[in-house]
């Protein structure tokens, strides 16, 4: 992700932490297959630079950090698409919305949404429990649906990760 990014612009280049800095830690990919690890990640990361700590960039300033962010939601949304396609790609771009409602609410939510995102991508499993969090701040039906998939532990970890990186 890092290598691609630079390589695309002299800005990401700048942006780049230096390699001896770089955190290399997946965080929600584990939940989900492997097959949509890289592009988690990379929408991930790029959530992480707009409302956290990134791991690979440090944009110095915002507007750096704005368009860093989206470049990696596309590039995110476009390796999904090539491992599976609509569905997927359909779930990621309503968890991108609804983390951005929840950010602009100042609510709570986000990592019950990017758990049940990763573990049930493409699955058409989520529309009830996104819809309890868009409409009511209820994220619970969220975190049941990601622990009931892939366990209380690794949820539980992914969680706590997220956490960490938040500002």
């Amino acid at each position: 992700m890092a290598e691609e990014a630079a390589g695309e612009s002299e800005l990401w280049r700048e942006a780049l932490r230096p390699s001896d800095e770089r955190e290399l830690l997946a965080v929600f990919s584990p939940l989900g297959e492997e097959r949509f690890a890289l592009g988690l990640e990379t929408i991930y990361e790029g959530y992480l630079i707009h409302y956290g700590t990134p791991r690979l960039f440090a944009p110095t300033d915002p507007d750096t950090a704005l368009l860093l962010g989206d470049y990696l939601y596309a590039h995110g949304l476009v390796r999904i698409a090539d491992a599976d396609g609509v569905d997927s790609v359909a779930d990621l771009a309503e968890l991108i919305s609804l983390c951005a409602q929840v950010h602009a609410e100042g609510r709570d939510g986000d990592g019950a949404l990017w758990a049940a995102t990763a573990a049930l991508l493409g699955t058409k499993h989520l529309d009830e429990a996104r819809a309890a969090l868009r409409l009511r701040g209820d994220a619970g039906a969220l975190d049941t649906l990601a622990r009931e998939a892939v366990g209380f532990a690794v949820v539980d970890q992914a969680l706590a990760t997220h956490r960490s990186r938040l500002r």
